[in-house]
């Protein structure tokens, strides 16, 4: 049986703001009071995890027992099925330490010529870890599969969305309006199993 959340303020275990806006839309409609991890000035963990559940896990108990409060963290990327599925958990780090995934999207592109591939098909994963001060944690993994196109496309997402068609549709997560993509990305996946697991009358 999971914990149920019953608190009024929900740590957010992340300094990304594109991260944080959209896991607080997530949580929006349960009235919780959100708080970031970068408005709290806590620091940012070493993630040296090597799957998405790991370093979740690693975020959310920093930021929970750094804040003494609950706090949710989201470890996610993009795996590209013909590159072995990377950049998968190296997401982040492919857009070095400025951010800069316009660059880390050039570069899958690269990686996808230099290997000759007709295969353009990629999934987003993400783990979500909920953790308290005590350490006690539950996680929850989400999905959404697609294929990769060139050149980006849209400026509603962040990320590698602009490059990142889901499976079913004609528009990347970027083309698409947030509500959109919060009832098929895998963030969304993730979290609808969170709130099932751990949040009462959900």
């Amino acid at each position: 049986m999971a914990r149920t959340f019953d608190g009024p303020k929900l740590v957010i275990a992340s300094h990304n703001a594109g991260k944080v806006r959209e896991i607080g839309e997530l949580l929006a409609p349960f009235g919780v009071d959100v708080i970031s991890a970068g408005e709290l000035d806590l620091d940012e963990p070493v993630e040296d995890g090597d799957t998405f559940i790991a370093n979740a896990q690693i975020k959310a108990l920093a930021a929970a027992t750094a804040s003494g409060l609950p706090a949710l963290a989201d470890d996610s990327g993009l795996c590209v099925h013909a590159l072995g599925d990377e950049p998968g958990v190296y997401s982040a780090r492919w857009a070095g330490a400025d951010k800069d995934f316009q660059g880390a999207m050039h570069k899958v592109e690269e990686s996808l010529s230099a290997v000759r591939t007709v295969d353009r098909s990629a999934h987003f994963a993400c783990a979500l870890t909920l953790a308290w001060p005590d350490g006690h944690m539950e996680t929850f993994e989400g999905h959404a599969q697609g294929t990769m196109v060139w050149p980006p496309r849209g400026d509603k997402g962040f990320g590698y969305d602009p490059t990142f068609v889901p499976s079913g549709h004609s528009t990347t997560f970027a083309e698409m309006d947030p509500v959109q993509k919060h009832a098929m990305s895998h963030r969304a996946r993730a979290f609808a199993k969170l709130v099932d697991a751990c949040f009462e009358g959900a």
